[in-house]
């Protein structure tokens, strides 16, 4: 990937970064590596070595990713990834805090049926995309290993269970649901069958599947079976 004409140089982009961390330090702490939201050339940095960071994921797996090919695919200097980033694990947890950011927002059809299917869909889509597939596979792998990886992905799941949650609480305004339903419960019900599928049977991810995902979610719902109990 080329960046813009704009973007800055290694040495400018380090400049950037120190002076965000000087602002984190000064704030009380130093950031952590990874957790930087940076603006301006050192975001389009960032989002070009991100870009290249899910490529390598998806090709190589979390093995195969190393911070200076990053560095070279995206055209920037080795000083600023291990800098802003520190280490692979830093890295795939940005990744994934930018990948909950640019997610689709949820759909809102006032049916409960159709909004937990849209949201199977959008599971589907995900993980049968070639490339989106093969770096969740990946990121999935690793975070059995790293701790992490681990830690990102959950904030990663748990900002897209929150986008979709409101659909479930809605449906139990409405009276279609029993009071005291755990609507995070529900949505992540939504999505199991479809990463089992990915991760365990081979079984094909399908219409057919995400249709039956999002239909024993809805049944088991109405049926008290994610009521919180006291």
């Amino acid at each position: 990937m080329t960046l813009p004409s704009d973007a800055p140089t290694p040495a400018d982009d380090s400049r950037d970064v120190e002076n965000a961390g000087a602002a984190g330090a000064a704030g009380g702490g130093a950031a952590e590596p990874g957790t930087v939201r940076p603006g301006g050339r050192t975001a389009r940095v960032r989002a070009a070595v991100l870009e290249a960071a899910g490529d390598m994921l998806a090709e190589q797996g979390f093995h195969g990713l190393d911070l200076a090919e990053v560095a070279r695919r995206a055209e920037v200097g080795k000083t600023t990834v291990y800098r802003r980033w520190g280490t692979v694990a830093g890295l795939v947890a940005d990744l994934l805090t930018d990948m909950a950011e640019q997610s689709l927002p949820r759909t809102d059809t006032g049916s409960l049926e159709e909004d937990l299917l849209a949201n199977a869909r959008l599971v589907l889509r995900t993980l049968t995309d070639p490339r989106q597939g093969p770096l969740f596979k990946a990121v999935l792998a690793a975070a059995t290993g790293d701790a992490r990886t681990a830690e990102a992905l959950h904030r990663f799941y748990e900002a897209r269970v929150a986008e979709w949650a409101p659909c479930v609480q809605e449906a139990v305004a409405r009276g279609e649901l029993p009071e005291d339903t755990d609507a995070a419960e529900v949505v992540r019900a939504v999505s199991a069958p479809l990463y089992y599928r990915l991760l365990t049977t081979g079984a094909p991810l399908d219409e057919a599947a995400a249709r039956r995902a999002a239909g024993a979610a809805v049944a088991a719902a109405r049926a008290g079976a994610f009521v919180r109990t006291p």
